[in-house]
Parts: structure tokens; sequence; C-alpha cells
């Protein structure tokens, strides 16, 4: 069977005279979630980051196997699923049109946007300037989940969300493990992680 895998190795990353990843390390499966822990500015979202291909690490090695065919750094942008407090939508377009915007680029088919919608008890007419910090956070989740990727980076998955949201994302996530697929879920702060394989503490 095709290798799938994600593994990264000493990744080092500062900004300036500030050092925030000194050689960290680690790896996660198929069906299997990696829970990177660590105080407030240790690092987290920063490496998830740089496993994203957002950011380029200065030193390591990361390595996304998908079906036995390596990634590079362009492709994980495009293949990987990622969930983070600093990704905005377009304030003058409803939830649908956002998520019919991601489906062009990523070339979904359109009837995925409203399936997403739905499922995560999101209007298809509310404006993207008009949304809840809480509603906000569901249609990050879509457009995470918008074209079935194997790999979640998910950066405080549960933020802002009611008791049903949270239970939702529990959902989301025990079913994409289910499935086969892999996650990295950073400052998960009270979400119950399904089949944590390992754990990564940046301390600090």
């Amino acid at each position: 069977m095709p290798e799938t895998r994600l593994a990264f190795r000493d990744v080092t990353r500062g900004f300036g005279r500030l050092s925030v990843l000194s050689r960290v390390s680690g790896e996660v499966g198929p069906g299997e979630a990696l829970l990177v822990t660590g105080t407030n500015g240790s690092g987290k979202s920063t490496l998830l980051r740089c496993l994203a291909g957002l950011l380029a690490p200065q030193s390591g090695e990361i390595a996304l196997v998908l079906e036995g065919r390596p990634l590079d750094a362009r492709e994980r942008r495009l293949a990987v699923g990622y969930v983070a407090p600093d990704l905005t939508f377009y304030e003058e377009l409803t939830t649908l049109e956002n998520l019919l915007f991601a489906a062009r680029l990523r070339r979904v088919p359109k009837e995925r946007c409203a399936e997403l919608l739905n499922l995560v008890g999101l209007p298809h007419d509310r404006l993207g300037g008009a949304l809840s910090s809480g509603m906000l956070q569901r249609l990050r989740w879509c457009w995470a989940l918008l074209h079935g990727p194997r790999l979640l980076l998910l950066d405080e998955p549960q933020q802002n969300l009611d008791a049903p949201g949270v239970e939702l994302v529990r959902q989301l996530l025990t079913g994409h493990l289910d499935a086969g697929g892999l996650a990295v879920v950073a400052n998960p702060s009270t979400l119950e992680i399904p089949r944590v394989a390992s754990r990564l503490d940046l301390g600090r």
C-alpha cells in the first residue's frame, strides 16, 4: 500500500534575532493525530505555518508523502486543510460566495460548498462581514475541508465555538481520522482530540 505520512526533522525558524523554533521534530501517519502543546509564544502556530508551506524553515526538513508521492512546499500549500485564527474572508461576499471563490481556485465542484455549509449549520446568504466569531470559525472549517485534504493542520480548532460547535469539530476530526486522514493539532484547549498517536511539547 502506498505510503502516506508527514515527517519533519530539526525544523528551525526565527524572526530576526528571535528564535522561535529550534530543531523541532515529529511525525504522524494515517488515522493519527499529533498534538502540539506549549505556552504562548512557544512556536506552535509558527510550526503549523511551516508545515503548511506558508513559512519556509531556516533549516530542517519537512516531508509530506501522499500515497507514495512526496510533495514540495507549493504542493503542500494546495494539499493541506488549514484552520487558523488569522484566516479571514471577504466581508462583502456571502458564506457561499466565499467558498465558491475557493472552490474555483481548487477546482472543486461547486456543490461541495453548499454541502459543507449545511454540515456546519451556516446560512448560505450571510455576508462575511456579518458573521459572529463562532460562525467565522465554522466557515474556516468549511474552507479547510473543501478539497477533501488528507492532512489537516489545526491551530485553535475550537476557537470561539459554543458547546455544540465544539462537539461538531470533534465529530469532524474523528470522521477525518476514521477515514485514514492525518492531523496536527495545536492549541486544542478543551477539545477532546481523538487518536493522539504522539505529543510534541514545545515548552517555554
